[in-house]
């Protein structure tokens, strides 16, 4: 498959990501992809496993997820802002997608079934991600020493997201947004070789106040300067092996460079849902000595 035709899919996908509140039509679609209306439907089903309507379904859905698990926002205001004319319509919507009620989604979500329905996103935009990267996008930077507030998520990598509400609901409450400090996250273990058990990654916000004893459990920490590659990716906020894996497998050894003694981390510089996923932009980082 050329390069140029994934171009012309990836390119939709960003268009979808772009434009949730509009219409995406697959006559729509077809346009931005410069392909027949009358093949692109079995073009996308074929290359992506998945329809058109459905993926944009699955689309507008996550972002609503996300503003009811992170955002806080109430079932009314997600339901309008998704097309639906009132909460009940959405609500139906919500279930039959989920199997958990909008309303229940928002206290306390249930991630197993919610990860299982967004895998055709993820895999959809890995694949269209895929070969992306050279070792021109590669970086060397000297990091600053960067105190955090830290909470530690071990355990099920599924269930990461109890953890980051957490996460928000403190810094809400300490006064970090994420506009005035900056967010990391610290990968101590690799998901594809950890046991579920053992798997550990940090949540932090840069400060430099100190922590008061909290009951979520958020301490101070320091991610520590020093000579880092850098990669940065754009729209992949939720997957970002391919992107560690460029730099472990491929630029590393032709770098000649050593690691540090310090765990990989990324900076989420800009987030999903506050921009469109195509938007989203995450720095990798690998300690360097």
């Amino acid at each position: 498959m050329t390069q140029h035709y994934w171009t012309r899919m990836k390119r939709v996908l960003d268009h979808i990501d772009g434009h949730l509140d509009e219409d995406l039509s697959v006559e729509r679609l077809a346009q931005v992809a410069a392909f027949s209306k009358y093949h692109f439907h079995r073009q996308f089903s074929e290359l992506f496993g998945i329809s058109v309507a459905r993926y944009v379904q699955l689309v507008r859905m996550k972002r609503a997820s996300y503003r009811l698990a992170f955002r806080g926002a109430s079932v009314m205001e997600v339901a309008l802002n998704s097309g639906y004319e009132g909460p009940e319509a959405f609500a139906r919507a919500f279930k039959q997608w989920l199997e958990q009620t909008p309303n229940d989604f928002r206290k306390q979500p249930n991630w197993t079934p919610w990860l299982q329905a967004l895998g055709p996103i993820t895999q959809a935009r890995s694949q269209a991600m895929a070969n992306d990267f050279i070792d021109g996008d590669v970086r060397i930077v000297d990091f600053s020493d960067t105190p955090v507030a830290l909470l530690e998520h071990r355990g099920d990598p599924s269930r990461i997201g109890d953890s980051v509400r957490r996460f928000i609901s403190w810094r809400r409450s300490a006064g970090l947004p994420p506009r005035s400090s900056a967010t990391y996250n610290i990968f101590h273990s690799d998901p594809a070789s950890t046991a579920a058990e053992d798997y550990r990654m940090d949540i932090c916000a840069a400060t430099n106040g100190s922590i008061e004893p909290n009951e979520v459990g958020v301490v101070e920490g320091l991610i520590p300067g020093g000579r880092c590659a850098v990669l940065r990716l754009t729209g992949a906020s939720d997957d970002l092996g391919a992107g560690f894996t460029f730099l472990y497998a491929d630029w590393l050894p032709r770098s000649g460079e050593e690691l540090r003694d310090f765990p990989p981390f990324a900076q989420r510089v800009k987030f999903f849902p506050e921009v469109p996923e195509n938007e989203t932009v995450t720095d990798l980082f690998l300690p360097l000595r």
